[in-house]
């Protein structure tokens, strides 16, 4: 993405969109970082992660409450849901944790955001271990939104998933040699005081410092033995 665009990126608080935002400012202008508070169990621990790295560089952070998905919506994410799957983030139970169509919802929101305040492209962290489980994290959903954004806004706004091939370990790396403080980010989806280290996203995050080298910073609840990647 060209460095004369200004870009909206969607910040959740998470490994993935906080190394989104890091890198999003070598390469462009970050307008605005936008956040979304749908009723998950993890967001009031994750989005002042948000606005602390938003505010580091003095980036305007917004959140946007989406409360009709808590009440309509059913996933086990969301506090009206389920308890939280443990074991491998590319675990089948992991479907239990999709919010229907949580990013086009997003990306929809985000679009209609940057076009009202002079932004040509939106930056979505969505990365290649999302893959198995998301259907609104796959390049194919990305490119038809792409599309769709595109076609309908006048800015003719471009969706940027600069991830979208990497593993969490190749994020964790590049964001490593940015300064991100990866202490300062939040995973877990069940939302309890520390991180579990037990449910698919801490052990995905585990796995990921594990792969790329780097000391993990998280204070787990549990380190039990990583479990084995399914097919493997």
């Amino acid at each position: 993405m060209s460095t004369a665009v200004r870009v909206v990126v969607l910040l959740s608080g998470g490994v993935d969109s906080v190394t989104a935002l890091y890198e999003a400012r070598e390469r462009c202008e970050v307008a605005a970082a936008l956040s979304f508070h749908y009723g998950s169990k993890h967001n009031d621990r994750e989005l002042p992660f948000a606005a602390e790295h938003a505010g580091r560089f003095d980036v305007p952070h917004r959140v946007v409450r989406l409360g009709f998905i808590e009440e309509l919506f059913t996933s086990d994410l969301l506090r009206s849901g389920g308890s939280i799957p443990t074991g491998h983030y590319e675990e089948a139970s992991m479907k239990q944790t999709v919010v229907p169509f949580r990013n086009g919802i997003m990306l929809s929101i985000a679009a209609g955001f940057a076009e009202s305040i002079g932004a040509g492209g939106l930056v979505i962290a969505a990365h290649a271990g999302d893959h198995a489980i998301y259907p609104d994290c796959r390049e194919d959903f990305m490119v038809a939104m792409n599309e769709a954004i595109r076609q309908g806004t006048y800015a003719r706004i471009k969706v940027d998933r600069p991830f979208i091939a990497c593993t969490k370990s190749e994020i964790i790396t590049r964001g490593s040699r940015l300064g991100v403080d990866y202490a300062r980010t939040w995973s877990c989806y069940a939302g309890g005081a520390t991180h579990c280290g037990e449910c698919g996203t801490c052990v995905e995050r585990r796995e990921g410092f594990v792969l790329a080298g780097i000391l993990d910073p998280t204070a787990y609840a549990s380190r039990a033995p990583l479990p084995p990647k399914p097919g493997h």
